[in-house]
């Protein structure tokens, strides 16, 4: 088969794992689930082991029934989900669960930190918000609530650095997952001893500092044993999620911006210096020298997925009858509402919501329902709300002086023509869709490609992977119906912002 390269993918919901040559085929892939716990209001955690029980049994799995040859992996590259808080002793042992980027129960804590840096101050270095969904309210919440699993803690690991850890026995914090961190210095690339220490947080705790494409290691002959891997098979540090799946788009220049439509929403713009807004996310791209400039919800692609557990049995049973998705029956149901959904306005805050709000008690809404009304109306105006989220989004950062371009859109969602249209003329953006299921694991892999010398920069890796399946241009009459339906997204949020509860 040639040169081959393995990519993790630790996401929301499960795990996929693909195996792709250097032109970005893909050879073999598995997706594998695991639990979420919510022991708790507030409390969302998963189990790093559970993790990596998967990945064994699912790179098993490939190597065997694709008759893949481990000689031919060249190397390895993970990417994991943002904001994981992993403690682990000196052996390596995980001390609790996970608090997961949905987990939102240091309120007090993110409090606190305004009180004792100053808000201002943490948002200067660290260029992100003081919420408690970051990592570093969490690290304070173990701190105060579980003191004896914090003072046992050797160090705090990412999703990505955990993987990376069980395959190579060694521990690694690469850069573009250090914005979740308060006292990492955005702007120069390093802790900040200052802020850790009025924090009471040790940099002891830390793991040392690397590019998302250096070697960390190699896979080890106790992992190759359970999986099937060679012995001494490279493994780079990886990075976040959001950003993999922005390389694996092929947005690597300045400007350039991802569309995430997988289970969350969000957009990254490519920057070359860094640039802070208050209401947004700052991180470093898994490419060097690199930012992004990020707006994450926690309404993407999962609101579909949820109307559809809950209310599309009907699409269910016609997608069963075709030997197809309910997700094209819903697109094709969407596509005979009018724009607009008939002046339904849906605000997607299924699980609280991140930027521009950073409201933990935002809930979703459906605003306009009457008799009427059928369930189209509900799937065309979910898509909708979807939508608007990356808009307002796209407008915060205007407010910094940063403007979006063609958006490159990845994820489940960027498969509904339907859903990439609603967006492409709620934000007046073309969208280009490049090959969007694999554009995560792919930057994964990509990362692993440049790492181990396969390409020879990231230009080389995009010109010789990413293509670019389908184009949508906004429609001039629905960019107008839609101007005032965000407007009236606009004005029903801030209208209920301060009601939740």
């Amino acid at each position: 088969m040639g040169e081959l390269l393995l990519a993790i993918d630790q996401g929301t919901s499960g795990c996929k794992m693909t195996i792709f040559d250097v032109m970005g085929k893909v050879v073999s892939s598995i997706t594998k689930s695991y639990e979420t716990y919510y022991p708790s209001k507030g409390f969302v955690e998963q189990n790093p082991e559970d993790w990596w029980q998967v990945i064994t049994e699912g790179i098993s799995q490939m190597l065997s029934r694709d008759n893949i040859n481990p000689e031919d992996i060249k190397g390895i590259g993970i990417d994991g989900t943002s904001w994981a808080c992993i403690p682990i002793d000196k052996s390596g042992n995980v001390l609790s669960r996970a608090m997961i980027w949905l987990d939102r129960r240091a309120e007090e804590q993110a409090e606190w930190m305004k009180d004792a840096v100053g808000e201002e101050k943490l948002i200067s270095i660290s260029g992100n918000p003081v919420d408690s969904a970051y990592i570093t309210p969490k690290m304070l919440w173990l701190r105060d609530n579980m003191p004896e699993v914090f003072n046992r803690t050797y160090k705090f690991l990412q999703s990505n650095a955990y993987i990376a850890y069980k395959l190579t026995n060694q521990i690694s914090q690469d850069y573009s997952q250090c914005y979740g961190f308060h006292f990492f210095d955005i702007n120069k690339g390093e802790w900040d001893f200052e802020i850790a220490d009025k924090l009471g947080l040790s940099l002891d705790l830390m793991a040392p500092l690397m590019h998302s494409h250096d070697i960390v290691g190699s896979v080890t002959e106790k992992v190759a044993k359970v999986t099937g891997l060679k012995v001494g098979t490279p493994v780079v540090a990886g990075g976040l999620d959001a950003a993999c799946c922005t390389l694996g788009a092929g947005v690597i220049n300045e400007g350039e911006t991802q569309e995430q439509g997988g289970q969350a929403g969000g957009m990254s713009i490519a920057l070359g210096k860094p640039v802070i807004h208050e209401k947004l996310i700052l991180g470093y791209h898994v490419v060097p020298d690199m930012w992004l400039l990020q707006g994450g919800t926690t309404g993407g692609g999962g609101t579909l997925n949820w109307f559809n557990r809950e209310f599309g049995h009907v699409e269910q049973e016609e997608a069963d009858k075709r030997g197809s998705s309910p997700f094209v029956i819903m697109s094709e149901e969407a596509e005979k509402i009018p724009p607009g959904s008939d002046d339904i306005i849906f605000l997607p805050y299924m699980k609280g919501e991140r930027s521009p709000l950073w409201n933990s008690k935002a809930k979703g809404v459906y605003y306009g329902l009457s008799f009427d009304k059928t369930r189209a109306h509900m799937i065309r105006s979910t898509m909708e709300g979807v939508a608007y989220a990356l808009n307002h989004n796209l407008e915060t950062a205007k407010e910094a002086g940063v403007e979006a371009g063609t958006l490159s859109s990845v994820g489940g969602s960027a498969n509904s023509s339907v859903w990439t249209q609603i967006k492409a003329d709620v934000t007046n953006r073309t969208i280009q869709v490049p090959y969007s299921d694999h554009a995560t694991t792919l930057g994964a892999a990509i990362l692993a490609g440049v790492g181990v010398g396969i390409y020879k920069d990231f230009q080389e890796a995009i010109d010789k992977t990413v293509t670019i399946q389908n184009t949508y241009r906004p429609n001039r009459e629905c960019v107008k119906i839609y101007k005032r339906c965000y407007e009236e997204y606009i004005r029903l949020s801030e209208l209920l912002v301060d009601s939740f509860w």
